[in-house]
């Protein structure tokens, strides 16, 4: 599957012709396009010479990189971020990230144009000479950036294209990771993507409409996409703490193989419950204008006009983050014992 299911197309269409966001998908998917070999050029290059231009500057840039690694030490994380203790806490804090983004993503029409490939005349190309989508773009752009300043090496963070990563600009850094090896290979943001794009937009934004704000719609799509991925793969950090809270039950399971069980013993309903009212709490305070009179405006029986309908956010958490996250705990605990 490629790494972009929902912005990796295709042919050409006719001019006015809308491409369904699904069927935009399953094309992306029946193709099968590597996305290690898009290549984002100036606008006014060819992807040829893009290509020839990217890689001289990129040796210049690993070299570079490479010779301040030499002469510095490793640094090392000493926050306590990515401690088991703090897992609760961390996940609070990314719900308010989650909320804030979908308040601001929700303040624009569904601009289709943004995710269909060669919709808007983004200079990235992919190996057959097709566009890509303007948000895959934005997306490679960001990660770009945030590639060479050490971001992709912290353990919770996960890159939705990691075979285009650049090379460091600044000294490695080691990190306190209290996760198994198989930790590393599990990253499931192709189904993020897809989530994102064909169910969540739609039920955030609606079907259709488009304002042009497509420079802004995709700022504010690659914030939820990155804030939604590291959320969904914390999960790998709740597995990691439920498994030393109980190692013999889940040790025995894992032995067996047996997804299904370990399924079971992961879902709390009731505290999934406690979650989705949270978060739907949260969303409805976010959501609305705070004057100064707060007290009386809070309380008060009127009708709010919320940015974003906070039972909306409460179901995404239901059906898709959490199944989502949970999916995540039971692919790293089948490779908890792989290392042993």
């Amino acid at each position: 599957m490629a790494p972009h299911v929902a912005a990796t197309v295709v042919a050409s269409r006719p001019a006015g012709c809308a491409v369904p966001l699904r069927a935009a998908a399953r094309g992306a998917r029946a193709r099968g396009l590597c996305a290690s070999s898009v290549v984002c050029a100036s606008p006014r290059t060819s992807p040829s010479s893009s290509s020839a231009d990217h890689r001289r500057a990129s040796s210049s840039v690993c070299s570079a990189a490479t010779a301040s690694s030499s002469t510095n030490d490793q640094q090392t994380d000493k926050s306590d971020r990515l401690s088991l203790d703090n897992i609760r806490a961390s996940l609070i804090r990314q719900e308010d990230s989650i909320i804030f983004g979908l308040i601001e993503r929700a303040q624009y029409l569904i601009n289709a144009a943004v995710y269909e490939p060669g919709g808007v005349d983004v200079p990235c190309f992919h190996p057959d000479g097709t566009r890509a989508s303007m948000l895959e773009f934005m997306l490679r752009e960001n990660e770009q950036g945030g590639g060479k300043i050490r971001r992709y090496t912290s353990p919770d963070e996960h890159a939705f294209y990691p075979e285009a990563l650049p090379m460091l600009v600044i000294p490695a850094m080691s990190y306190p990771n209290p996760l198994a090896p198989a930790a590393g290979s599990i990253n499931i943001n192709a189904r993020i993507m897809d989530m994102y794009v064909n169910d969540l937009l739609p039920a955030l934004c609606g079907e259709e409409g488009d304002d042009f704000n497509y420079g802004s719609t995709g700022l504010a799509d690659v914030n939820c996409l990155q804030c939604l991925s590291k959320r969904i793969h914390y999960g790998k950090f709740v597995a990691e703490s439920k498994f030393q809270a109980k190692p013999e039950e889940f040790t025995e399971l894992i032995e067996a193989q047996d997804a299904s069980g370990l399924m079971d013993l992961l879902t709390y309903k009731e505290v999934e419950d406690r979650v989705v009212r949270r978060v739907t709490n949260k969303a409805a305070t976010y959501g609305q204008d705070i004057s100064e009179e707060l007290p009386n405006d809070v309380l008060s029986s009127q009708d709010i006009d919320y940015k974003v309908a906070p039972e909306r956010v409460g179901e995404l958490y239901r059906e898709w983050i959490m199944p989502m996250t949970k999916d995540v705990q039971v692919e790293y605990l089948l490779r908890r014992l792989d290392h042993l």
